[in-house]
């Protein structure tokens, strides 16, 4: 684990920075952000068409209701009226909290296949540049290899830079959830990497999936990566602030509550998504045994008893990780707080042998990999701390696979 010195003469110079960064970003920046008057969005129009849809003459549920209550509603459908809603409202069945899983499955893949079209069109749009057809053939690529068979997209969205989730494993018959939530750069066009693919969410899921795996071979386990949220592009005002972190808590929320059965849910936020992690951790229900964070710039809070929430929260971060040099404050809105790994924040710290950097979490053959992956099947027993004491297990025991209240 990296020492900390707390010398007065670092923390003076650590502040001065801090406020350097600050100015060098209002002065390139700006305090306000221009914001474009655009038409509905495509996924917009899907929800407006669904609520003014109708079935066998019977208006459609509210899309916004809850979970429970849309799930119930289409427990009450047939199979083939099920997939009428799914051909009808794609966009909109594919994002719903409360429809079935596999119905979103399958109506992501009709949305990804109209939104392919849209991009093949777009690639020779006299009105485009070439950069811009030339975006539109990686976007339309990218689409491509979302569809092939055996992915399972739980939610995706093509506006802007796009928003989207994948699920690894059964989901409905799992007995452990992990949710893989990533930080700043996260787009369509970044959910899969073939260089560095580990520092991608696709590649930390699978990652992710196939340790917990082997760490607990009799455990059904499903992981989900979740890029379903805006994420901040490259380390200027959006990253040093919170507003991205606060939507993409709501989303967050919205996904965990909607999740099926009664698995218990670890939350694993790498980076920024640490931020989003603990902004949602207030109002994250009780399912959610575990919130553990790599690399992370703060969870907007001091201390880790003030995420007031009932998950065991759990810190790691590489010696050589360039996130140790930010400073952990916050300043008029900027900054994320405390540092996740300190002895203050009192978090559970864990190893990360055998990783390097930022992006090296999730790389196989890691000691960080591994304990997400113990984490993620509950095997808390087997973690490796940072400290040789093993004070992070401190307190705990092995648990089930039954979810709690």
């Amino acid at each position: 684990m990296t020492s900390f010195d707390t010398s007065p003469s670092l923390s003076v110079w650590r502040a001065l920075l801090a406020l350097a960064v600050v100015f060098v970003m209002l002065a390139t920046t700006g305090w306000t952000a221009l914001r474009s008057h655009r038409s509905e969005s495509a996924l917009q129009a899907s929800l407006s068409d669904w609520q003014h849809g109708r079935l066998d003459g019977h208006r459609l549920p509210d899309p916004d209701t809850a979970p429970a209550r849309l799930a119930r509603f289409f427990a009450s459908l047939t199979d083939q009226q099920r997939e009428h809603l799914a051909h009808r409202y794609p966009l909109a069945v594919g994002n719903m909290n409360g429809a079935p899983v596999r119905l979103r499955y399958q109506a992501n893949r009709i949305a990804l296949g109209q939104a392919r079209d849209i991009e093949r069109e777009r690639m020779h749009d006299s009105r485009l540049s070439v950069t811009g057809q030339q975006e539109a053939g990686r976007r339309m690529h990218r689409l491509g290899t979302l569809m092939r068979p055996g992915r399972h997209i739980l939610a995706f969205d093509p506006e802007g830079s796009g928003r989207i989730a994948e699920v690894f494993g059964n989901l409905t018959k799992a007995e452990r959830i992990s949710v893989v939530v990533p930080g700043v750069d996260t787009d369509l066009l970044t959910f899969q990497r073939t260089n560095r693919r580990y520092a991608a969410p696709v590649g930390m899921a699978k990652s992710l999936y196939a340790a917990e795996r082997a760490a607990g071979p009799a455990t059904r386990t499903a992981v989900i990566a979740w890029a379903d949220y805006t994420a901040p592009s490259g380390i200027g005002m959006d990253a040093a602030t919170v507003m991205r972190a606060e939507n993409g808590a709501v989303r967050l929320n919205e996904l965990v509550r909607a999740l099926p059965g009664r698995a218990p849910v670890s939350l694993f936020c790498h980076s920024y998504g640490s931020v989003v992690c603990g902004v949602a951790a207030q109002r994250l229900p009780g399912r959610v045994a575990d919130i553990a964070v790599a690399g992370s710039p703060g969870m907007r809070v001091a201390k880790a008893a003030h995420l007031r929430t009932s998950a065991r929260v759990w810190a790691m971060r590489d010696a050589d990780d360039w996130i140790e040099d930010v400073p952990n404050l916050e300043f008029g809105g900027l900054g994320h707080g405390a540092d996740p790994v300190s002895t203050a924040f009192g978090a559970r710290v864990l190893s990360t042998r055998g990783a390097h950097g930022h992006a090296g979490y999730f790389e196989p053959g890691t000691q960080s990999l591994a304990n997400f992956a113990e984490i993620g099947v509950g095997s808390y027993s087997a973690v490796h701390c940072a400290d040789k004491a093993g004070t992070c297990r401190a307190g705990l025991s092995d648990t089930t696979a039954v979810g709690r209240a």
